[in-house]
Parts: structure tokens; sequence; C-alpha cells
């Protein structure tokens, strides 16, 4: 069973809390990643990605001025909030704070879940309250492409041995057929 040590990116390109709106996106373009970590003394404090960053006012991707009536629904602090966000140069006014976290030895099976419910692309992986590691979407299918390439089916030379081989690995399975497949 594959757990995020065997599949984490480390060390992680992380960003302090004094870093700016412009240092981040200096630093994701030539590395090809779409989010940094902002860590403080090695402490998780947030995570700034792509996704912060596209709502911008120098690019005209600021959220726009909302119609009376919707303004008059809205809550003040979540206009101010994004007002902030999309204005601000400093990393701690644009980076999300909630992340969600793993330890060394969870299971991938767990990462990909979190992954998917909480529709993220990466996820920190932390030893002792700190980042150790990162392990992304495309780590996931690093890993995939890895254990395919690597795993090499033992070749059969007779149609009963590919049936046998292909009933042992049906009764492996838990959504195996019920009753017992027969040989």
């Amino acid at each position: 069973m594959l757990i995020a040590k065997d599949v984490m990116t480390s060390p992680v390109i992380a960003v302090g809390p004094d870093s700016t709106v412009d240092e981040v996106a200096d630093i994701l373009l030539p590395h090809g990643i779409s989010a940094l970590p902002v860590i403080d003394r090695g402490a998780l404090l947030g995570i700034v990605s792509e996704g912060d960053l596209i709502r911008r006012v120098e690019i005209g991707t600021a959220p726009q001025g909302r119609s009376w009536w919707l303004r008059f629904f809205a809550n003040n602090a979540d206009l101010a909030e994004g007002y902030v966000k999309s204005h601000s140069a400093h990393v701690t006014d644009v980076m999300t704070m909630q992340v969600a976290t793993v330890v060394e030895s969870t299971p991938v099976v767990e990462i990909a879940t979190l992954l998917e419910h909480n529709r993220i692309k990466r996820v920190p992986v932390l030893r002792d309250r700190q980042v150790v590691g990162i392990v992304s979407r495309a780590n996931l299918v690093r890993a995939l492409v890895v254990a395919r390439k690597g795993w090499r089916a033992p070749v059969s030379h007779d149609d009963s041995s590919i049936r046998l081989e292909i009933l042992d690995a049906l009764r492996s399975e838990s959504w195996r057929p019920r009753p017992e497949v027969r040989t």
C-alpha cells in the first residue's frame, strides 16, 4: 500500500508570510507549479494557489460591483474580504488559510478521497506540524504511471492458465461476484 511519503514532492518550495503576490507569481511560473504553502518557521500558515490569484484588479478580473439588491443581502465582511483579496500585494491577504493536510503515513487512497471530496489539487504533508512534503494530483498520476509500467503480468501459455489467473485475481476483490466463482 502506497503512503504519502512514497509519492510526495520533497523538499517543498514555499514562501513566507512576508512574501508578495509578485514573488509568488515569479515562483509559480518558472517551476511549473500551481500553489505554494505559506510557512513560518516550518509551520503551515496557509496555501496560495493560482485560484487565489485569478481575481485580481491588475488584470481586470476582480469581482465587479454587484447590483443593489445583491449588495443588500451580501455580508459586508465578505465584500471587504473580496476587495482585499483582489487588491492586496501581501500573500497573507490572498492565501487560503483553511488547508487540508495529511501525515507521511496517510495511505494514498485516503489522499485521493480527500482531494476529490474537498475539490482541491494538493495537500501538504506534515511531520510534527512541520511541512515535509506535498502531494498533488500530479503526484498520484505519476504513481499510477510507475505502478502500471512496473507491473508485468506473468506470461501464460494456455487458456487454462489464463483462466486460473483471472479467477485468482477476482477472488481477491471485495466486489467479486457472489456466490464464489467456481474453478
